[in-house]
């Protein structure tokens, strides 16, 4: 039994979190992990998930891991970090070999076959502005047979393999090391952050009869939809919760900090979920001045727009085929856009599925209440991917950018397909 601390960094447009945690176990499913603090801080310097101002998102990493130590009583020195935005590329890589070549009736696979086929399946050619962020075992197909976890052991002659290649923007990664170095700290591992989102908020049964993870964040607006407990399609939108934020300040004509805080305190993504008359106060044009609004304006310009949003999902799904009701699991919506009360009635309208909140804690021990909310899914998330990484205890997975993967990746094992 081991036992050691992770932490999970989520560097968001409008929030940088951090959750700092304690694993025990000896397997992934089996970790026991144990929230012990909770940090977050106003980002700046990060606009659509891709950092625009190196000292200001330094400053926000700082205070978050800072606060999030104070809690915890305890120091980290690496962090588990996640990184989405539009710059991420995902598509699913094959690699197929021979089993054969051995004494008669010994056609047994063993390990070396599968970091055989592994790697080439993950033989593709990284551009020299991009950087290898996952390859994700999705499945292994022995002679023809499908849906394989692990085939080590079975008897065959061909191996097939399906990987889900992950890469990014190398200068937006490098930017995001840098900010978590200049802050004293150290990246343990990029993440994709609807992975790990999902690791706080899904079920294995959800990403088994087809899940759509909607990530309403800041800047963005992720999407990952999980079948038979794989990725069968990743995107991010370019509009997130600052967008809502941004018609505030022009509807109402407020500053954008003032639109953010009115957001935050009275918003509601459905109108009809407001009285008429139903008011709330505002700077107003000259100091010490204010005004009153209606709420239900208010209501109505973040019900547009997030109303928008979610047909903009609805279309994506389509484009995956995955628009018409075959998600079991329904859509899961998750992320502080999340939050707005009436969020769940408004993307029922959009969506033919069922559409719940993903809020994690589930399966966290220690201060889990602290992190009971669509906001820290991300975080959490990056947690729990640390502790299974911590006991797994294999080699990153990230390949050197611009070069080749095929001959120079280190071995991948099936520590991520636990995952799922």
């Amino acid at each position: 039994m081991r036992s050691s601390i992770v932490a999970g960094l989520d560097i968001g447009s409008s929030k940088t979190a951090v959750v700092i945690a304690e694993v025990s176990g000896d397997a992934p499913h089996r970790a026991q992990v144990k929230v012990l603090g909770v940090g977050q801080a106003r980002t700046g310097g990060i606009r659509r998930e891709i950092v625009t101002d190196i000292e200001a998102t330094t400053e926000s990493v700082r205070k978050a891991v800072k606060e999030a130590e104070l809690m915890a009583g305890v120091t980290v020195q690496k962090l588990y970090t996640g990184i989405a935005g539009e710059h991420i590329h995902a598509w699913p890589s094959t690699g197929v070999v021979a089993v054969g070549g051995r004494p008669a009736g010994d056609g047994e696979i063993r390990p070396g076959d599968v970091d055989r086929v592994q790697e080439v399946a993950r033989a593709v050619v990284i551009p020299g502005d991009r950087e290898l962020i996952h390859a994700i075992p999705q499945e292994y197909i022995v002679d023809a047979q499908d849906g394989i976890r692990d085939p080590v052991g079975m008897a065959g002659t061909r191996l097939e393999a399906e990987v889900f290649i992950v890469t990014g923007s190398a200068s937006a990664s490098q930017n995001v090391r840098k900010a978590v170095t200049r802050a004293g700290y150290t990246v343990a591992e990029l993440v994709l952050e609807p992975l790990a989102s999902s690791l706080a908020v899904l079920t294995e049964d959800e990403m088994e009869i087809g899940v759509a993870l909607v990530e309403l964040g800041g800047g963005t607006t992720d999407l990952c939809v999980f079948h038979e407990r794989k990725i069968k399609h990743l995107t991010s939108l370019p509009w997130g919760g600052a967008t809502v934020t941004n018609d505030i300040a022009k509807g109402l004509s407020l500053p954008y900090a003032e639109a953010g805080r009115a957001k935050e305190r009275f918003g509601v993504a459905r109108a009809d979920f407001v009285r008429p008359d139903e008011t709330f106060e505002i700077p107003g044009a000259a100091a010490g001045q204010t005004r009153h609004v209606a709420r239900e304006l208010l209501a109505h310009i973040i019900e547009q727009r997030m109303d928008e949003i979610f047909g903009l999902v609805a279309a994506e799904l389509d484009r995956a085929g995955f628009g018409g009701g075959e998600l079991g699991g329904g859509v899961v919506l998750t992320g502080g856009g999340a939050a707005l009360q009436g969020v769940v009635e408004l993307a029922e309208r959009t969506f033919a599925s069922a559409v719940r909140i993903g809020v994690p804690g589930e399966g966290l021990g220690g201060l889990a209440d602290s992190v009971r909310r669509p906001k820290f899914a991300t975080a959490a998330g990056l947690a729990v991917y640390g502790s299974r990484r911590l006991i797994t205890d294999t080699p990153e997975t990230s390949a050197l950018a611009g070069a080749s993967v095929n001959g120079i990746v280190k071995r991948i094992s099936d520590w991520i397909a636990d995952f799922f």
